[in-house]
């Protein structure tokens, strides 16, 4: 069922930075990224359950996403790819970066959901390379995938998200790296697309392959300009992932 969001009823119950993650000037994924899923809200809504931020299996039993979509030590994922109240959920166990919030320069925004079982069917992603995206190009283009947002309309009260719970996927151009993040313009009016509201977690694969440069933490307010993301080939990083998977 769609959700209509303002901007403002957005930022208080997703509780993110200025701004973060959905699909926009993207399409419909469908069975294009199966191993990209959503976090499923342990509030009952009036149209059921809902998908608050997105993620990637990155190996049978570990699903990466971003340490501010805490909900809890019990954490929901599903994997459908157009989600409905009770469709199947993997329960598993929330692990985030201790580091989380410290700095500004390297938040550590990165977290984990363990299962207690590998999940079967699904091919997990790769993570890259330690150090690999120092060099990229100025015309490096990324996929982003995830549940947020589809929409921003504004009207006479204000932006507001529809969301509707459907996995999206969009493209974006390397707009700025540093040693923490990518920027990656999502501008339309450069025929790029990106993230939004409840897309946070989620991935952002280098070019068309299944290696997962960077995950989605915030951007612009209203979703048009700059998606934000964190880096997962830097030391930091990969000191947390290594305690949960073999690296590269």
């Amino acid at each position: 069922m769609r959700r209509l969001i303002t901007a403002a009823a957005a930022l208080a119950a997703l509780a993110l930075p200025a701004s973060a993650g959905a699909i926009t000037d993207g399409t419909v994924d469908g069975g294009g990224h199966p191993n990209v899923g959503g976090l499923v809200s342990a509030t009952q809504y009036s149209d059921g359950t809902w998908l608050y931020c997105s993620g990637t299996l990155i190996s049978p039993t570990v699903f990466l996403t971003a340490a501010h979509c805490a909900e809890g030590d019990r954490v929901g994922v599903t994997f459908d790819p157009a989600y409905q109240a009770g469709d199947a959920v993997f329960y598993g166990t929330w692990h985030a970066d201790p580091q989380y919030g410290k700095s500004q320069n390297d938040p550590h925004d990165i977290a984990v959901v363990v299962f207690g079982r590998p999940i079967k069917g699904i091919a997990p992603a790769r993570l890259p390379a330690a150090g690999s995206l120092a060099g990229l190009s100025g015309s490096q283009q990324f996929t982003s995938v995830g549940y947020g947002a589809y929409e921003v309309t504004n009207g006479p009260g204000g932006h507001q998200f529809l969301y509707d719970d459907v996995r999206g996927v969009a493209t974006g151009t390397l707009n700025a790296i540093n040693p923490s993040w990518l920027r990656i313009s999502m501008n339309p009016a450069t025929g790029n697309g990106g993230t939004c509201y409840g897309d946070s977690g989620g991935p952002n694969f280098l070019g068309t392959t299944d290696i997962l440069a960077a995950t989605t933490i915030t951007g612009d307010y209203v979703c048009r300009s700059t998606n934000v993301d964190y880096r997962l080939d830097t030391p930091s990083a990969r000191a947390f992932l290594k305690s949960y998977v073999a690296l590269p």
